[in-house]
């Protein structure tokens, strides 16, 4: 018999925090994989940007939205400049 542990696809879960009068921001928690010590920058920031881009799906309110739009394109940044 063949028993197999399947990993959890999502490793980091996204969510905005803050007020309005000191600014919203995102804040990740990273879920208990496997492998959590071999990642490097460059795979933890493309699973933020994963995680942002889910998280964006279901804002609806407009300051989050902005917030989580303006996250994505300075990961999208970061990324590039790795590369």
């Amino acid at each position: 018999m063949n028993i197999a542990e399947s990993e959890e696809p999502v490793m980091v879960i996204a969510k905005t925090c803050g007020c309005k009068e000191k600014g919203k921001r995102v804040t990740y928690s990273l879920v208990d994989a496997y492998h959590s010590l071999c990642l490097d920058k460059k795979d933890i920031i493309a699973s933020e940007l994963e995680a942002c881009q889910r998280l964006l799906k279901y804002t609806s309110d407009g300051t989050d939205r902005k917030t989580v739009e303006t996250e994505i394109a300075e990961l999208r940044m970061a990324l590039d400049l790795m590369s």
